[in-house]
Protein backbone atom coordinates (compact mmCIF):
# COMPACT_ATOMS: atom_id res chain seq x y z
CA UNK A 1 0.00 0.00 0.00
CA UNK A 2 0.52 3.59 -0.55
CA UNK A 3 1.39 6.13 2.00
CA UNK A 4 -2.70 7.15 0.38
CA UNK A 5 -3.50 3.84 1.65
CA UNK A 6 -5.58 3.05 4.85
CA UNK A 7 -3.36 0.82 6.71
CA UNK A 8 -5.02 -2.63 8.41
CA UNK A 9 -2.74 -3.57 10.87
CA UNK A 10 -3.26 -7.33 12.31
CA UNK A 11 -1.80 -8.24 15.66
CA UNK A 12 -3.14 -9.52 18.79
CA UNK A 13 -7.05 -9.27 19.43
CA UNK A 14 -9.32 -9.68 22.33
CA UNK A 15 -9.20 -13.65 21.78
CA UNK A 16 -9.01 -16.16 24.80
CA UNK A 17 -5.55 -17.19 23.86
CA UNK A 18 -4.40 -13.93 23.68
CA UNK A 19 -2.19 -13.40 26.28
CA UNK A 20 -2.53 -10.43 28.58
CA UNK A 21 -0.11 -6.96 28.78
CA UNK A 22 0.90 -7.73 31.95
CA UNK A 23 4.05 -8.26 33.73
CA UNK A 24 5.78 -11.50 34.41
CA UNK A 25 7.30 -10.38 37.20
CA UNK A 26 5.42 -12.08 39.95
CA UNK A 27 5.84 -15.36 37.85
CA UNK A 28 7.98 -17.83 40.27
CA UNK A 29 10.11 -18.94 36.85
CA UNK A 30 10.58 -15.75 35.64
CA UNK A 31 14.17 -15.77 34.12
CA UNK A 32 16.13 -12.63 34.94
CA UNK A 33 16.09 -11.66 30.92
CA UNK A 34 12.10 -11.80 31.62
CA UNK A 35 11.80 -10.20 34.67
CA UNK A 36 14.21 -7.24 33.05
CA UNK A 37 11.74 -7.00 30.19
CA UNK A 38 9.14 -6.76 32.31
CA UNK A 39 10.08 -4.25 34.30
CA UNK A 40 10.82 -2.54 30.85
CA UNK A 41 7.46 -3.49 29.84
CA UNK A 42 5.69 -1.51 33.37
CA UNK A 43 8.17 1.50 32.77
CA UNK A 44 7.24 1.96 29.06
CA UNK A 45 3.48 1.99 29.67
CA UNK A 46 4.19 4.56 32.69
CA UNK A 47 6.27 7.07 30.57
CA UNK A 48 3.37 6.58 27.76
CA UNK A 49 0.84 8.02 30.15
CA UNK A 50 -1.13 11.02 29.00
CA UNK A 51 -0.90 13.76 31.52
CA UNK A 52 -3.91 15.32 32.97
CA UNK A 53 -1.92 17.43 35.73
CA UNK A 54 0.91 19.46 34.50
CA UNK A 55 3.94 21.23 36.30
CA UNK A 56 3.05 24.90 36.11
CA UNK A 57 -0.44 24.63 35.84
CA UNK A 58 -2.87 26.83 37.40
CA UNK A 59 -5.08 26.21 39.82
CA UNK A 60 -7.05 27.80 42.52
CA UNK A 61 -5.63 28.17 45.87
CA UNK A 62 -7.96 25.63 47.64
CA UNK A 63 -7.02 22.84 44.86
CA UNK A 64 -3.53 23.65 45.06
CA UNK A 65 -2.55 21.17 47.40
CA UNK A 66 -4.69 18.16 45.86
CA UNK A 67 -3.42 19.16 42.28
CA UNK A 68 0.48 19.16 43.84
CA UNK A 69 -0.37 15.94 45.47
CA UNK A 70 -1.11 14.51 42.08
CA UNK A 71 1.77 15.77 40.68
CA UNK A 72 3.98 14.11 42.75
CA UNK A 73 2.35 10.77 42.45
CA UNK A 74 2.47 11.14 38.86
CA UNK A 75 6.36 11.74 38.96
CA UNK A 76 7.19 8.88 40.93
CA UNK A 77 4.94 6.64 38.85
CA UNK A 78 6.59 7.61 35.61
CA UNK A 79 10.14 7.71 36.70
CA UNK A 80 9.85 4.50 39.10
CA UNK A 81 12.77 6.30 41.33
CA UNK A 82 13.38 9.75 41.87
CA UNK A 83 15.00 11.73 45.20
CA UNK A 84 13.24 14.59 46.58
CA UNK A 85 15.36 16.93 44.72
CA UNK A 86 14.40 15.28 41.50
CA UNK A 87 10.71 15.63 42.64
CA UNK A 88 11.27 19.40 43.05
CA UNK A 89 12.47 20.21 39.47
CA UNK A 90 10.87 17.41 37.85
CA UNK A 91 7.12 19.11 39.12
CA UNK A 92 8.46 22.74 39.43
CA UNK A 93 8.19 22.74 43.14
CA UNK A 94 9.90 23.79 46.24
CA UNK A 95 11.98 21.50 48.21
CA UNK A 96 10.21 22.38 51.53
CA UNK A 97 6.92 21.96 49.46
CA UNK A 98 7.89 18.58 48.30
CA UNK A 99 9.15 17.43 51.60
CA UNK A 100 6.23 18.20 53.32
CA UNK A 101 3.98 16.09 50.79
CA UNK A 102 6.28 13.06 50.73
CA UNK A 103 6.31 13.11 54.24
CA UNK A 104 2.15 12.70 54.05
CA UNK A 105 2.32 10.69 51.42
CA UNK A 106 4.80 7.92 53.09
CA UNK A 107 2.41 8.63 56.07
CA UNK A 108 -0.22 7.21 53.90
CA UNK A 109 1.61 4.03 52.77
CA UNK A 110 1.05 5.65 49.48
CA UNK A 111 5.50 6.40 48.86
CA UNK A 112 8.14 4.26 50.06
CA UNK A 113 12.11 4.89 50.45
CA UNK A 114 13.90 2.98 48.13
CA UNK A 115 17.57 3.44 49.90
CA UNK A 116 20.10 4.88 49.09
CA UNK A 117 21.24 6.52 45.41
CA UNK A 118 24.38 4.56 44.28
CA UNK A 119 26.11 7.92 42.87
CA UNK A 120 29.52 9.35 42.93
CA UNK A 121 28.66 12.52 43.25
CA UNK A 122 30.31 15.02 46.54
CA UNK A 123 28.10 15.10 49.32
CA UNK A 124 25.11 13.42 51.35
CA UNK A 125 23.60 10.32 49.11
CA UNK A 126 20.19 11.12 48.12
CA UNK A 127 17.39 9.02 49.08
CA UNK A 128 15.63 7.60 46.26
CA UNK A 129 11.31 7.38 46.62
CA UNK A 130 8.81 5.43 44.80
CA UNK A 131 5.11 4.50 44.42
CA UNK A 132 4.43 1.77 46.79
CA UNK A 133 3.42 -0.18 44.03
CA UNK A 134 2.65 -3.67 45.37
CA UNK A 135 1.42 -2.35 48.75
CA UNK A 136 -2.34 -1.35 46.99
CA UNK A 137 -4.51 -3.50 45.06
CA UNK A 138 -6.63 -2.70 42.40
CA UNK A 139 -10.31 -5.14 41.27
CA UNK A 140 -11.27 -4.30 37.83
CA UNK A 141 -14.19 -6.00 36.13
CA UNK A 142 -15.25 -6.57 32.48
CA UNK A 143 -18.82 -7.11 31.96
CA UNK A 144 -19.35 -6.62 27.93
CA UNK A 145 -18.59 -10.25 27.13
CA UNK A 146 -21.66 -12.57 25.59
CA UNK A 147 -21.09 -15.37 28.59
CA UNK A 148 -18.97 -14.46 31.12
CA UNK A 149 -18.04 -11.66 33.62
CA UNK A 150 -14.77 -11.35 34.09
CA UNK A 151 -12.95 -9.93 36.90
CA UNK A 152 -9.13 -9.14 38.22
CA UNK A 153 -6.57 -8.21 41.34
CA UNK A 154 -4.00 -6.26 39.79
CA UNK A 155 -1.40 -4.08 41.40
CA UNK A 156 -0.47 -0.15 40.70
CA UNK A 157 1.26 -1.26 37.61
CA UNK A 158 -1.11 -3.39 36.34
CA UNK A 159 0.09 -6.91 36.48
CA UNK A 160 -2.73 -9.15 37.11
CA UNK A 161 -2.29 -11.57 40.01
CA UNK A 162 -5.39 -12.83 40.24
CA UNK A 163 -8.75 -14.32 38.07
CA UNK A 164 -12.00 -14.53 38.55
CA UNK A 165 -14.94 -15.63 36.02
CA UNK A 166 -18.46 -15.96 36.04
CA UNK A 167 -20.92 -17.73 33.34
CA UNK A 168 -23.79 -15.79 32.65
CA UNK A 169 -25.20 -16.71 29.19
CA UNK A 170 -28.88 -15.36 29.28
CA UNK A 171 -28.64 -13.91 32.69
CA UNK A 172 -30.45 -10.37 32.36
CA UNK A 173 -31.78 -7.53 34.70
CA UNK A 174 -31.81 -8.29 38.01
CA UNK A 175 -29.86 -11.17 38.41
CA UNK A 176 -26.89 -9.42 36.13
CA UNK A 177 -26.18 -7.11 38.57
CA UNK A 178 -26.12 -9.77 41.39
CA UNK A 179 -23.83 -11.50 39.26
CA UNK A 180 -21.83 -8.69 38.42
CA UNK A 181 -21.34 -8.36 42.49
CA UNK A 182 -20.71 -11.91 42.75
CA UNK A 183 -17.64 -11.50 40.99
CA UNK A 184 -16.48 -8.11 43.07
CA UNK A 185 -17.17 -10.03 46.33
CA UNK A 186 -14.58 -12.76 45.34
CA UNK A 187 -12.06 -10.10 43.99
CA UNK A 188 -12.37 -8.35 47.54
CA UNK A 189 -11.50 -11.74 49.15
CA UNK A 190 -8.70 -12.56 47.00
CA UNK A 191 -7.23 -9.40 47.55
CA UNK A 192 -3.64 -9.52 49.58
CA UNK A 193 -3.49 -5.45 50.00
CA UNK A 194 -5.85 -2.79 50.83
CA UNK A 195 -8.16 -2.04 48.11
CA UNK A 196 -7.18 1.16 46.18
CA UNK A 197 -10.73 1.19 44.43
CA UNK A 198 -12.57 -0.93 41.48
CA UNK A 199 -12.85 -0.08 38.03
CA UNK A 200 -16.19 -1.43 36.46
CA UNK A 201 -17.02 -1.85 32.29
CA UNK A 202 -20.06 -2.31 31.77
CA UNK A 203 -21.62 -2.35 27.97
CA UNK A 204 -24.77 -0.07 27.89
CA UNK A 205 -24.66 3.88 28.24
CA UNK A 206 -23.17 5.15 31.42
CA UNK A 207 -23.34 8.53 33.29
CA UNK A 208 -20.68 10.13 35.04
CA UNK A 209 -22.15 8.68 38.05
CA UNK A 210 -21.92 5.66 37.23
CA UNK A 211 -25.34 4.96 36.56
CA UNK A 212 -26.28 2.64 33.11
CA UNK A 213 -28.72 4.17 31.55
CA UNK A 214 -29.58 1.95 29.11
CA UNK A 215 -28.03 -1.77 28.05
CA UNK A 216 -30.33 -3.61 26.04
CA UNK A 217 -28.33 -6.91 26.08
CA UNK A 218 -28.48 -6.86 29.93
CA UNK A 219 -32.20 -5.67 30.34
CA UNK A 220 -30.45 -2.77 32.41
CA UNK A 221 -32.31 0.35 32.73
CA UNK A 222 -31.29 3.28 34.96
CA UNK A 223 -29.20 0.70 36.83
CA UNK A 224 -27.16 2.79 39.50
CA UNK A 225 -24.59 0.31 39.47
CA UNK A 226 -21.50 2.10 40.45
CA UNK A 227 -23.43 3.09 43.97
CA UNK A 228 -25.21 -0.78 44.37
CA UNK A 229 -21.28 -1.68 43.98
CA UNK A 230 -19.93 1.15 46.63
CA UNK A 231 -22.87 0.18 48.99
CA UNK A 232 -21.94 -3.36 48.72
CA UNK A 233 -18.49 -3.34 49.28
CA UNK A 234 -17.51 -0.13 50.80
CA UNK A 235 -15.10 0.49 48.62
CA UNK A 236 -14.61 3.49 46.21
CA UNK A 237 -16.04 2.63 43.12
CA UNK A 238 -16.59 3.97 39.04
CA UNK A 239 -18.25 2.37 36.77
CA UNK A 240 -17.95 3.46 32.93
CA UNK A 241 -18.48 1.83 29.14
CA UNK A 242 -16.60 -0.76 28.43
CA UNK A 243 -15.80 0.88 25.31
CA UNK A 244 -14.61 3.69 26.84
CA UNK A 245 -12.11 1.97 29.02
CA UNK A 246 -10.87 -0.18 26.54
CA UNK A 247 -10.13 3.40 24.83
CA UNK A 248 -8.58 4.42 28.10
CA UNK A 249 -6.36 1.27 28.21
CA UNK A 250 -5.42 1.33 24.33
CA UNK A 251 -4.82 5.27 24.37
CA UNK A 252 -2.41 4.57 27.88
CA UNK A 253 -1.05 0.43 27.32
CA UNK A 254 -1.50 0.36 23.48
CA UNK A 255 -0.09 3.09 21.97
CA UNK A 256 -3.40 4.55 20.35
CA UNK A 257 -2.84 7.87 19.06
CA UNK A 258 -4.04 11.35 20.25
CA UNK A 259 -7.36 11.16 18.00
CA UNK A 260 -8.77 8.14 17.45
CA UNK A 261 -11.90 5.28 17.96
CA UNK A 262 -11.51 2.05 19.93
CA UNK A 263 -14.20 -0.41 18.65
CA UNK A 264 -15.43 -2.70 21.24
CA UNK A 265 -17.27 -6.16 19.60
CA UNK A 266 -18.59 -8.54 21.76
CA UNK A 267 -22.12 -9.15 22.94
CA UNK A 268 -22.91 -5.65 21.61
CA UNK A 269 -21.12 -3.29 19.73
CA UNK A 270 -19.62 0.02 21.26
CA UNK A 271 -16.76 2.76 20.74
CA UNK A 272 -14.33 5.05 22.49
CA UNK A 273 -13.49 8.05 20.85
CA UNK A 274 -10.47 9.98 22.11
CA UNK A 275 -9.81 13.69 20.60
CA UNK A 276 -6.91 15.64 21.31
CA UNK A 277 -5.78 12.96 23.97
CA UNK A 278 -8.81 13.29 25.80
CA UNK A 279 -12.28 10.81 26.23
CA UNK A 280 -15.44 12.40 24.54
CA UNK A 281 -18.18 11.53 26.69
CA UNK A 282 -21.19 13.37 24.54
CA UNK A 283 -23.92 15.60 25.87
CA UNK A 284 -25.79 12.66 27.19
CA UNK A 285 -22.48 10.46 27.78
CA UNK A 286 -23.38 8.40 24.71
CA UNK A 287 -20.86 9.15 22.70
CA UNK A 288 -19.58 6.57 20.75
CA UNK A 289 -22.73 3.96 20.95
CA UNK A 290 -22.42 2.82 17.66
CA UNK A 291 -23.82 -0.23 18.39
CA UNK A 292 -27.62 0.76 17.88
CA UNK A 293 -27.00 2.99 14.92
CA UNK A 294 -28.79 1.42 11.85
CA UNK A 295 -26.90 0.77 9.00
CA UNK A 296 -28.13 0.74 5.49
CA UNK A 297 -31.84 1.62 4.36
CA UNK A 298 -32.82 -2.24 3.28
CA UNK A 299 -33.83 -3.43 6.89
CA UNK A 300 -32.17 -6.72 8.71
CA UNK A 301 -33.14 -8.29 11.67
CA UNK A 302 -34.68 -6.98 14.72
CA UNK A 303 -32.26 -5.76 17.44
CA UNK A 304 -32.03 -5.93 21.35
CA UNK A 305 -33.20 -2.54 21.38
CA UNK A 306 -36.29 -2.79 19.05
CA UNK A 307 -35.02 -1.27 16.15
CA UNK A 308 -34.48 -3.22 12.65
CA UNK A 309 -30.80 -3.31 11.01
CA UNK A 310 -28.78 -1.87 13.80
CA UNK A 311 -25.00 -2.11 13.71
CA UNK A 312 -25.20 -4.88 16.67
CA UNK A 313 -27.50 -7.00 14.38
CA UNK A 314 -24.64 -7.35 11.84
CA UNK A 315 -21.58 -7.13 13.88
CA UNK A 316 -21.71 -8.66 17.40
CA UNK A 317 -20.15 -11.91 18.40
CA UNK A 318 -23.47 -14.05 19.37
CA UNK A 319 -25.23 -13.28 15.66
CA UNK A 320 -22.37 -13.12 13.84
CA UNK A 321 -21.33 -16.03 14.97
CA UNK A 322 -24.54 -18.27 14.68
CA UNK A 323 -24.22 -17.04 10.95
CA UNK A 324 -20.81 -18.59 10.59
CA UNK A 325 -21.49 -21.97 12.18
CA UNK A 326 -25.08 -21.88 9.67
CA UNK A 327 -22.75 -21.28 6.67
CA UNK A 328 -22.67 -23.96 4.19
CA UNK A 329 -18.85 -23.61 3.04
CA UNK A 330 -15.91 -21.22 3.27
CA UNK A 331 -17.45 -18.81 0.16
CA UNK A 332 -20.66 -18.45 2.30
CA UNK A 333 -18.28 -17.54 5.78
CA UNK A 334 -16.05 -15.19 3.74
CA UNK A 335 -19.60 -13.54 2.28
CA UNK A 336 -20.93 -12.89 5.62
CA UNK A 337 -17.88 -11.55 6.86
CA UNK A 338 -17.29 -9.63 4.32
CA UNK A 339 -20.64 -7.65 4.32
CA UNK A 340 -20.39 -7.21 8.45
CA UNK A 341 -17.52 -5.53 7.45
CA UNK A 342 -18.91 -3.65 4.96
CA UNK A 343 -21.56 -2.61 7.35
CA UNK A 344 -19.12 -1.71 10.15
CA UNK A 345 -17.43 0.64 7.48
CA UNK A 346 -20.53 2.38 6.73
CA UNK A 347 -21.23 3.00 10.47
CA UNK A 348 -17.61 4.41 10.74
CA UNK A 349 -16.89 6.18 7.53
CA UNK A 350 -19.12 9.91 8.64
CA UNK A 351 -17.06 9.63 12.05
CA UNK A 352 -13.74 9.52 10.31
CA UNK A 353 -14.75 12.36 7.96
CA UNK A 354 -16.43 14.68 10.81
CA UNK A 355 -13.14 14.20 12.81
CA UNK A 356 -10.62 13.63 10.77
CA UNK A 357 -9.31 10.46 12.87
CA UNK A 358 -5.88 9.06 13.16
CA UNK A 359 -6.28 5.82 13.59
CA UNK A 360 -9.42 2.92 14.32
CA UNK A 361 -8.72 0.14 16.20
CA UNK A 362 -10.42 -3.35 16.90
CA UNK A 363 -11.13 -4.90 19.49
CA UNK A 364 -12.91 -8.41 19.87
CA UNK A 365 -12.64 -12.03 18.55
CA UNK A 366 -9.10 -12.14 15.78
CA UNK A 367 -10.46 -14.95 14.19
CA UNK A 368 -13.36 -13.09 13.90
CA UNK A 369 -12.73 -9.60 12.83
CA UNK A 370 -8.89 -9.97 11.46
CA UNK A 371 -9.09 -10.89 7.32
CA UNK A 372 -12.08 -10.58 5.68
CA UNK A 373 -13.84 -8.44 7.80
CA UNK A 374 -11.28 -5.94 8.63
CA UNK A 375 -10.50 -5.77 4.72
CA UNK A 376 -14.15 -5.20 3.50
CA UNK A 377 -14.44 -2.54 6.22
CA UNK A 378 -11.08 -0.67 5.18
CA UNK A 379 -12.32 -0.72 2.11
CA UNK A 380 -16.19 0.41 2.78
CA UNK A 381 -14.43 3.61 4.41
CA UNK A 382 -12.03 4.58 1.53
CA UNK A 383 -14.82 4.46 -0.74
CA UNK A 384 -16.68 6.77 1.56
CA UNK A 385 -14.26 9.14 2.55
CA UNK A 386 -11.86 11.68 0.79
CA UNK A 387 -8.64 10.35 -0.25
CA UNK A 388 -7.49 13.49 2.37
CA UNK A 389 -9.31 11.90 5.13
CA UNK A 390 -8.71 8.43 4.85
CA UNK A 391 -4.69 9.00 3.38
CA UNK A 392 -3.50 9.14 7.33
CA UNK A 393 -6.16 6.85 8.88
CA UNK A 394 -5.03 3.30 10.42
CA UNK A 395 -7.46 0.98 11.12
CA UNK A 396 -6.12 -2.18 12.89
CA UNK A 397 -6.39 -5.03 15.61
CA UNK A 398 -5.98 -3.85 19.56
CA UNK A 399 -2.56 -5.70 20.82
CA UNK A 400 -4.16 -5.71 24.07
CA UNK A 401 -6.05 -9.21 24.43
CA UNK A 402 -8.48 -10.25 26.60
CA UNK A 403 -7.50 -7.81 29.49
CA UNK A 404 -7.99 -4.40 27.60
CA UNK A 405 -11.06 -3.50 29.54
CA UNK A 406 -9.92 -4.61 32.77
CA UNK A 407 -7.07 -2.19 32.24
CA UNK A 408 -8.65 0.28 31.38
CA UNK A 409 -10.99 -0.01 34.23
CA UNK A 410 -7.67 -0.05 36.05
CA UNK A 411 -6.41 3.39 34.99
CA UNK A 412 -9.89 4.92 35.65
CA UNK A 413 -9.21 3.81 39.19
CA UNK A 414 -5.41 5.58 39.16
CA UNK A 415 -7.09 8.70 37.65
CA UNK A 416 -9.61 8.78 40.13
CA UNK A 417 -7.91 7.57 43.51
CA UNK A 418 -4.67 8.84 42.71
CA UNK A 419 -4.58 11.71 40.07
CA UNK A 420 -2.47 9.30 37.66
CA UNK A 421 -3.06 9.07 34.11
Amino acid sequence: MTTADITPTGTQADSPTAPAPTSAAHAPTATAHGASSAAATRTERRTALASTVRPGARVRPEHARRHNRALVLQALYRAEGLSRADLAREVGLTRVTISDLVADLIAEDLVVELGVRADSRPGKPATLLDINRAGFAILALDLSKDAVFRGIVSDLDGTVLHREELAVDGITGDAAVEAAARVLDRLVAAAKAPVLGVGVGSPGIVDIDGTVLNAPNLAWSDVPLQAILADRTGLPVQVANDANTAALAERTFGGGEADMMLVRVGRGVGAGIVIGGTLVQGAASGAGEIGHVVVGTDGGDRCACGKDGCLETWLAIPRLTERLDAAADDAARRAILVEAGERLGISLAPVVGALDLGEVVLSGPLDVLDGPLLDSAVQTIRNRTMASVHGHLSVRMTALGRDIVVLGAAVMVLTGQLGVS
